[in-house]
């Protein structure tokens, strides 16, 4: 695997259909999509793409990861969330990132240096107009995990 991560700073809703794998309701990306900076993960086309918002002086959040369906599990996320624990060393001191309780993904996240910080109960429920379900997980509580970036080295 190659490829090659660009900063999209116009029409960043181009990749909505991507956008939405990572977060299936449009209104909830309309919230930080033009406030975050967004990157794409080229590689003979657009294989994986993510919104990074700055939610204080010294904590980014990884809004939105996702990756096209036909190349998941091919490295691609991993290759995108070690570029931005990188690109962000020393511009915050934390990067976070909430997801459902799904096992897969916190053991994705955790692999790469994320662990537990905090939840919030009934987020899915109260600020979805449906019901998510993700890999066979119906979400109520968002997860939230934590990099240190400042305790760890980053990661290649």
């Amino acid at each position: 695997m190659n490829g090659q991560i660009v900063g999209i700073t116009k029409n960043k809703k181009r990749f909505l259909n991507l956008l939405l794998l990572g977060d299936e309701q449009e209104s909830m990306i309309d919230r930080y999509l033009e406030r975050g900076d967004m990157f794409v993960l080229e590689d003979n086309g657009v294989k994986a793409v993510c919104v990074v918002t700055r939610e204080s002086r010294d904590v980014c959040e990884l809004k939105n990861l996702a990756v096209a369906p036909e190349v998941q599990r091919q490295g691609y996320g991993r290759k995108l969330v070690n570029y931005l624990i990188g690109h962000y060393w020393g511009k915050c001191s934390r990067i976070i990132v909430g997801t459902g309780e799904v096992p897969d993904i916190l053991a994705f996240y955790e692999s790469l240096g994320f662990e537990y910080s905090h939840r919030v109960r009934d987020f899915f429920t109260e600020n979805y107009d449906h019901p998510i379900v993700d890999h066979g997980v119906l979400l109520k509580d968002m997860v939230y995990l934590k990099h240190e970036m400042d305790s760890e080295k980053a990661q290649d």
